[in-house]
């Protein structure tokens, strides 16, 4: 049966977010202390600060930074993968904890334009992560340019991730925010050690929204409607290799609106978990999804076990939050007097989330 239908009151693990951008100074100060308030206790933090995070002192401070915001929040911290970083650094972040790199190819999206244009140089580093067991985390896209645009970016994207699994097979290797059938497909075909996460807007969206409101606009883009069901389907399907990642990522409103260029993400942190709940709901009451197959286990892989599995994490602290129909509405906007974010589907209704 299925857990939509079987009660108004749903409970389950505390949440884990495998990609989550927090920022630094006044806008972590806003953002941190909703993490919780999404059902969320374990996140994966982002390293593209600036400047980005290439050291391991800078992920540790960091991470220093965000447990004294929010101590009942675990933080995984990650490196930024870029030429400073060596072998030796590797060695270095595996006995600080650090948990992982993350790869932007150049240019591709916020605070990026000291990301990768060539893996080559950086064969060295990704087979001392291989041999310490750290995390690959990819975003998936090639740069716009001759006929590459935002829409086939990811795809074109995806030959890399095939050679970057056929050289490194032992590599733990996350395809971040996966938009496409294309990257459902590929990810599924790869190996063990190959995995995906999948965020809330993209369960949610298609390209007209981000077309129309600049709130909704992020990098990877929503893509099609196809393209969209292929990730509903992927979540529904119970394969541990599809786990949730937020990609929330917050920006002032005046970066959201003016400015050169509008600023790629979506700020969806304080209601991550709900959002979810929201997605599948509607696919299930549009046809795409049986309501069938969204079972508790389903629910509890994709939102945390899945993922805590691939990372190598326990449950530690054994949480558990409780979803109600209780109609809820987004807040419109946050802020603290330095700065401003406004959240996905602002003033829209979704699930009211407690903590037990």
């Amino acid at each position: 049966m299925s857990i939509f239908s079987d009660s108004e009151h749903i409970k389950l693990p505390a949440s884990a977010d495998f990609h989550v951008h927090l920022r630094d100074g006044a806008m972590m100060d806003l953002v941190v202390p909703t993490i919780r308030h999404g059902g969320v206790n374990t996140v994966y933090v982002m390293p593209n600060l600036v400047p980005p995070v290439t050291t391991v002192k800078q992920a540790v401070d960091y991470r220093e930074r965000l447990e004294k915001l929010e101590p009942q929040v675990r933080f995984l911290m990650s490196l930024y993968l870029h030429e400073d970083i060596t072998p030796e650094t590797i060695i270095e972040a595996k006995k600080q904890n650090i948990t992982g790199v993350k790869s932007y190819p150049a240019g591709v999206t916020t605070n990026s334009a000291l990301g990768v244009r060539d893996y080559a140089p950086l064969y060295p580093v990704l087979e001392e992560m291989q041999r310490q067991d750290l995390i690959l985390n990819l975003h998936g896209e090639c740069p716009s340019g001759g006929d590459i645009t935002v829409m086939s970016a990811e795809e074109r994207f995806l030959p890399t991730l095939l050679n970057l699994h056929q050289r490194f097979p032992k590599l733990r290797i996350i395809l971040e925010h996966m938009s496409t059938a294309a990257a459902v497909d590929a990810v599924t075909e790869c190996g063990p050690t190959v995995a995906a996460t999948i965020t809330a807007h993209h369960l949610l969206m298609t390209v007209d929204a981000w077309a129309g409101d600049p709130f909704c606009f992020c990098k990877p883009v929503a893509k099609t409607v196809a393209d969209r069901d292929a990730l509903l389907r992927a979540v529904a399907s119970g394969n541990p290799k599809f786990f949730f990642g937020s990609d929330s990522a917050p920006h002032p409103v005046e970066a959201k609106r003016g400015g050169d260029k509008i600023a790629a993400g979506v700020f969806t942190q304080p209601y991550t978990t709900q959002l979810v709940f929201d997605a599948l709901e509607e696919a299930c009451k549009s046809g795409v999804l049986n309501a069938e197959d969204i079972t508790r286990d389903v629910l509890e892989g994709f939102m945390s076990g899945f993922g805590r599995k691939f990372y190598g994490l326990e449950d530690e602290m054994e949480e558990q939050i409780i979803l109600s129909k209780a109609d809820e509405e987004i807040s419109r906007i946050l802020e603290n007097g330095a700065t401003n974010v406004v959240p996905f589907r602002k003033g829209q209704r979704t699930w009211t989330l407690s903590w037990t």
